[in-house]
């Protein structure tokens, strides 16, 4: 075993939360990489980029969809937000468009898509569940990405069905959260009741991948010698950490 220390803040990491009731206040743009070579003025993540790549590879739609919108600052946001008052009114913006400091977007990890058209609606591109758009949906998930605004989850997210707005959360969360059905307001509390002691453990043929919450506070954790780990903030009070470890290895 191991002592590694916890080297993020609360607001670093995949799995933030990001919304009406938590606030985004990390500024750093460090990591930021445009999307493609083709969209170079979008930014996200090079995490997100990278594996947005692999899934666009895998399926072949480079000309069928294309990245509408990904990092925004506060300052852009502001601006989308109160030109989408004027021109959209109230109702329909606290649907579709968060405030500054709560939009995903601010974080580098959201990237909203849209289907290859000749006019695109910047604000509810078209990504219906069909086709190309629902084979992205179903890779997608393999690399670490969630439909984060799904239709019937409205009350808990704060935020109108958004079929075109994707997530990073990094895998295998996106694929237990899909399983169960849940959005990162709900998963987040899930693996709030596992500890180090007594984790969440997921299985695949060749990798077990234990999960546990760590409160604010907390400067270290204990792994294995041979294990990968990941710790990310969840903007709350804690972090969530990730343990990989080969089904081979003892």
């Amino acid at each position: 075993m191991k002592v590694v220390p916890i080297n993020v803040t609360v607001s670093e990491g995949d799995v933030i939360l990001v919304n009406a009731d938590y606030a985004f206040q990390n500024n750093d743009e460090e990591d930021l990489v445009s999307v493609s070579c083709s969209y170079p003025d979008i930014l996200v993540k090079k995490i997100v980029a990278e594996n947005l790549k692999q899934v666009f590879q895998k399926i072949d739609c480079n000309d069928c969809i294309v990245p509408v919108s990904g990092y925004r600052s506060a300052e852009e946001q502001t601006q989308i937000y109160e030109t989408s008052i004027r021109e959209n009114g109230e109702k329909f913006t606290r649907k579709f468009v968060a405030l500054p400091y709560h939009s995903e977007h601010q974080t580098g990890l959201a990237i909203d898509l849209g289907l290859m058209k000749e006019e695109i609606d910047f604000i509810c591109p078209e990504f219906p569940y069909e086709g190309i758009c629902n084979e992205f949906r179903k890779k997608a998930i393999h690399y670490g990405f969630v439909e984060r605004y799904p239709e019937g989850k409205e009350s808990i997210t704060g935020i109108a069905h958004e079929p075109w707005h994707f997530r990073y959360v990094g895998y295998p969360h996106s694929q237990i959260m899909k399983e169960k059905g849940m959005v990162l307001e709900e998963y987040l509390p899930f693996i709030k009741q596992f500890s180090q002691d007594k984790p969440y453990v997921w299985r695949e043929d060749s990798e077990t991948t234990k999960i546990f919450f760590v409160k604010t506070g907390a400067n270290s954790i204990s792994i294995s010698d041979t294990c990968t780990y990941q710790v990310s903030g969840n903007n709350i009070d804690g972090f969530i950490v990730t343990i990989w470890r080969k089904n081979d290895e003892s």
